[in-house]
C-alpha cells in the first residue's frame, strides 16, 4: 500500500471521530523513525485549539486507530497537535480562522500579493494593502497558488 492510500485511509478513520469533537482533520503525515513509524496528526477548528482539545482528540484518534487496521500491525508514535502558522492557507475555512491576519499571497500568474485579510468566503478573500485609502483586493481562491501566514511581531512602546 502506497503512502499516498494509508494515509487515506487514516483520513476516512480519524475524521468522524474528530468532527464528534468538533474538530477538524488539517493533517496527517506519516514517516518513519528507525524500526517505528511516527503519525502526526494536526487538527483545528474556529477559535483554535488548547491543550484540552488536544487531549480529547488523542484519546479519540488513538480508540480510532486501536479499532481499525488502518496502521496495521507496525509499531508507531502518535503525535497529536495544531497547524503551525507557517502552514499553507488551502481551504476557506483556513481563511476564515485567520482573519485579520497579514498574509503573502503568490497568485497562479506569478504575482505577488500581501495584505490584510479582511474578510473571506467559500469562493474567494479580501485583502487589504493598509494603505490610507483603504486599498482592497478581492482574490478568487482558484486564482491563489500559494498563501501563507506572515509572523507579525509588534514593537514594545
Amino acid at each position: 500500500m502506497s503512502t499516498s492510500d494509508i494515509r487515506d485511509r487514516l483520513t476516512q478513520v480519524l475524521s468522524p471521530p474528530l468532527a464528534a469533537l468538533g474538530l477538524d482533520l488539517e493533517e496527517v503525515h506519516l514517516s518513519k523513525a528507525g524500526k517505528r513509524s511516527v503519525l502526526r496528526i494536526a487538527v483545528d477548528r474556529d477559535g483554535g485549539v488548547d491543550m484540552d482539545a488536544v487531549a480529547d482528540a488523542t484519546r479519540a484518534v488513538s480508540t480510532a486507530l486501536d479499532e481499525s487496521d488502518a496502521m496495521g500491525e507496525q509499531p508507531y508514535t502518535l503525535e497529536v497537535g495544531s497547524p503551525g502558522v507557517d502552514r499553507l492557507l488551502t481551504l476557506p475555512r483556513h481563511w476564515r480562522r485567520n482573519g485579520g491576519r497579514l498574509v503573502a499571497i503568490t497568485l497562479t500568474d506569478g504575482t505577488k500579493v500581501t495584505g490584510r485579510i479582511t474578510a473571506s468566503d467559500e469562493t474567494g478573500v479580501v485583502v487589504s494593502d493598509g494603505s490610507a485609502d483603504a486599498g482592497s483586493t478581492r482574490l478568487s481562491y482558484a486564482d491563489v497558488a500559494k498563501a501563507r501566514i506572515q509572523i507579525e511581531f509588534k514593537k514594545g512602546s
